[in-house]
């Protein structure tokens, strides 16, 4: 099952990543993403700055997978 973690409108991978607490600090984020471990809709993704947004499936190696959940209202 999928973590659902929502956002506001579009969020960068490397926020996202701190957003949904898998990391720490933007060099940890940095990390995960430049190492290959992550991948989004099944894509490994190596851009920190690739925009995420509603209905995107982000999997992080040996911690889990998150949903993109988008609401167009404030949080």
């Amino acid at each position: 099952m999928d973590n659902k973690i929502l956002i506001k409108n579009e969020i960068r991978l490397d926020q996202f990543l701190k957003w949904c607490r898998v990391a720490t600090t933007g060099g940890q984020s940095k990390y995960y993403i430049l190492n290959n471990m992550v991948r989004v809709n099944k894509i490994s993704e190596n851009r920190r700055s690739r925009k995420l947004k509603n209905g995107d499936l982000v999997d992080i190696e040996n911690i889990g997978s998150f949903l993109v959940v988008s609401r167009t209202e404030d949080l």
